[in-house]
């Protein structure tokens, strides 16, 4: 009952606000303050889109609208003393997205836990390079090893990941675990599901999108360690794609081809501009099939082992059985 309330209260803000700008406009009589208001959205979208598609002074100069849209807006409310609109519309709208984005979780359950006893040999996976050197910086393979965990760091030459954890599980190990990016993280969980394995993730990643999704906490990946000692274990589903394991989503298309761009890594900004024009303006060869149709040349295709709670990024479960589908088609501004 508690998230149907907070969708109704999602919607009466959402409609408060509307109706805010309705009586202002009316109270100072001046319709053309409103429309002058939803032009400037409408300018500052369109705006948006041909900075996002656009190389060179084209771009630039949408990038210009973009700014001065809104500020052109907001002198001409203030000017008409009607500024405290602009804020309180603000307000009911941050207000209504919190309440739509509760309204989508709270039906949610918290994961079940099981008592787990500490291993007896854990052995980790550890990438110094991972999250701008978190590994070493969190002194994280001293840690687990003062915890009795064996350690192996990848030291930066081409390492089969894969075989260190094979040949650890054939060694005797009776826990795994990995201190890195998720990439890794999916490959290391694969093979301790494979084997029955308990699996330790350490938040020392970049983004660690995956310890977002599980609780951990992603500002001190040392805390992660605890589960050596008084951990408890939670079951996940794990994806998997052509035989690969795959711990939050595989992407096609746009994200996808951007993110593999050799230039990403060290400039994830100014890669995904030089390349936004190609991959939103250009035909994808992209075809999803669902139980609900065929969706044919959307730019991105994104499937996740469980759905991402809309309008969150973040996954709420991860023991759902579920695949999360989601598909982006957008052919102009007016999308």
């Amino acid at each position: 009952m508690t998230e149907r309330w907070l969708a109704r209260l999602a919607f009466v803000t959402i409609a408060a606000a509307g109706v805010l700008v309705l009586a202002a406009a009316g109270i100072r009589g001046s319709l053309a303050l409103l429309i002058t208001g939803v032009a400037g959205v409408v300018a500052g979208l369109v705006a948006a889109w041909w900075f996002l598609t656009h190389h060179g002074v084209v771009r630039w100069l949408a990038g210009a609208v973009v700014v001065i849209a809104p500020l052109v807006v907001a002198v001409l409310f203030a000017r008409a003393a009607l500024i405290w609109v602009m804020v309180l519309f603000g307000l009911l709208w941050a207000g209504a997205v919190a309440a739509g984005r509760r309204a989508l979780t709270s039906a949610e359950k918290e994961p079940e836990e099981y008592e787990s006893a500490p291993p007896r040999r854990p052995y980790f996976i550890m990438n110094p390079r991972s999250g701008g050197g978190k590994v070493e910086r969190f002194r994280l393979a001293e840690r687990a090893r003062d915890l009795g965990a064996e350690v192996y760091l990848l030291d930066g030459a081409a390492v089969d990941v894969a075989e260190v954890a094979r040949r650890a599980v054939r060694d005797g190990c009776d826990l795994l675990g990995v201190a890195g990016g998720d990439g890794t993280q999916a490959l290391v969980a694969g093979i301790a599901a494979e084997h029955g394995l308990p699996f330790v993730v350490v938040s020392a990643g970049t983004r660690n999108h995956f310890a977002l999704d599980l609780g951990l906490d992603r500002e001190d990946p040392a805390t992660c360690l605890d589960a050596l000692s008084d951990g408890v274990e939670v079951r996940i589903d794990l994806g998997v794609i052509s035989g690969r394991t795959f711990v939050n989503n595989a992407s096609f298309g746009a994200y996808a081809e951007i993110v593999q761009s050799a230039a990403y890594r060290d400039n994830k900004i100014g890669t995904a501009l030089e390349m936004l024009p190609a991959v939103l303006t250009e035909e994808r060869p992209l075809r999803l099939t669902t139980g609900d149709g065929t969706l044919t040349g959307p730019q991105a295709v994104l499937v996740s082992n469980n759905p991402y709670a809309s309008g969150t990024g973040r996954r709420t479960r991860l023991d759902r059985g579920v695949l999360g589908v989601l598909a982006v088609t957008v052919r102009g501004a007016l999308d």
